[in-house]
């Protein structure tokens, strides 16, 4: 058997020779990103890295418009509105990075426009638009990678093969601590068509503060206990072998974000078939840290606790000693970036073998069913339980 070290210098030049053939093989595909805000322009700077030609840019606003356009390849087309985009048979790969609920229904015209995607996490905002996503994505045969890339991270992955050593598990602990200030208060510098940006949301009068904060409105999101939660829970779901839950309890805090509508300090409970409980609380009110130490994933097995963070992982085998230490322990300050070029490399090498992605769609709504649950165990004050058979939630 390799040592976790032999293994990740064979993954790291696995990963290498793929990126080189890659290159080669994307002279000739064509991507197109929709919704060109921060995130979307640093997915089209890495999708262009490792070789595709981004071709096309989408967004409502026309500011991220420009900027869009200035981060794609030369010559891109701009479109205002995403059904242009799909329209475009030269285009082969759809790069979703809008808000959250537009996320479902844009893969879901994009696949059945015969494109492969990369989605952004959540893949979807309501749980039954995550079914619908699953039967297009399965009917129509596409490639549909959502945007959890631990799973294509050589640190988590090996991380992962650790899991034998720790026994039983029924506590996954977990967190996310950092501090945010305030929501983003600016005017509108550019045009904006804003009916076409509410989309399936609520129909409301312009407002800038919900355009630029949209995660902290229940409308379109569900704040950074989403957004966070979106990679945490999925890591632990990859980690334990795990779907979709038994039951999800949610508290939070009031609102220290002036303006927001959900809170910035939250704590979900969630119960599994498998016999364990994971909890999840986010703080972004607490101190600033560097991203290299702002969130945790400890597994309390009865033989080990295994503890990932962002850019680390450390086994903790039982004992008695006062000052525990680890059996097993990798820290890698600053490694975490290439893990999204990871994640971009899997779906293009699966753009050509046709094979399942690293996340799937499955992967993604079993993820999104207990994000949506505990937005509304929070909203509604009390457990919510999941049907399986159904399909659904009760109370």
């Amino acid at each position: 058997m390799q040592s976790l070290g032999m293994q990740r210098r064979t993954f790291l030049l696995s990963s290498a020779l793929s990126a080189t053939q890659i290159a080669g093989a994307n002279e000739r595909v064509r991507g197109a990103i929709i919704g060109s805000g921060g995130r979307g322009r640093f997915l089209t700077e890495n999708f262009k890295e490792i070789g595709v030609e981004m071709a096309a840019v989408c967004d409502v606003y026309e500011p991220n418009l420009q900027r869009g356009l200035k981060a794609a390849s030369t010559g891109a087309q701009a479109y205002d509105n995403y059904q242009r985009v799909l329209e475009d048979p030269s285009i082969h790969v759809v790069v979703i990075a809008t808000p959250d609920h537009w996320h479902a229904q844009m893969v879901i015209d994009a696949v059945e426009a015969g494109k492969d995607v990369y989605v952004e996490k959540p893949m979807t905002h309501e749980i039954a638009d995550g079914f619908r996503v699953i039967d297009a994505v399965r009917r129509t045969k596409r490639v549909v990678q959502v945007g959890m890339q631990r799973r294509s991270f050589d640190l988590f992955q090996e991380g992962k093969q650790l899991m034998d050593r720790v026994g039983e598990v029924r506590l996954v602990n977990s967190w996310w601590l950092n501090n945010q200030k305030s929501l983003q208060q600016k005017p509108l510098e550019g045009k904006l068509d804003w009916n076409q940006w509410l989309g399936p949301a609520p129909k409301r009068d312009l407002d800038p503060m919900r355009f630029f904060n949209w995660y902290y409105y229940w409308d379109y999101s569900g704040g950074l206990m989403v957004g966070q939660a979106a990679h945490v829970i999925d890591a632990i779901h990859w980690f334990m072998n795990s779907t979709y839950p038994l039951a999800v309890t949610c508290a939070g805090g009031r609102v220290n974000l002036a303006g927001a509508e959900v809170p910035e300090t939250t704590s979900m409970a969630v119960e599994y078939p498998e016999n364990y409980l994971a909890v999840f609380t986010l703080g972004y009110k607490a101190m600033h840290y560097a991203a290299n130490n702002d969130q945790m994933k400890q597994f309390h097995g009865s033989q080990a606790r295994l503890d990932m963070g962002r850019e680390s992982y450390a086994l903790y085998p039982q004992s008695d000693a006062i000052d525990m230490k680890p059996a097993v322990e990798s820290r890698r300050p600053g490694s975490f970036g290439p893990a999204t070029r990871a994640h971009i490399r899997n779906f293009l090498e699966c753009v050509g073998s046709r094979k399942d992605p690293n996340t799937t769609v499955e992967n993604g709504q079993q993820t999104a069913v207990v994000l949506s649950m505990a937005v509304d165990a929070l909203r509604q004050g009390r457990r919510l339980k999941w049907n399986a058979a159904a399909r659904r939630v009760e109370a």
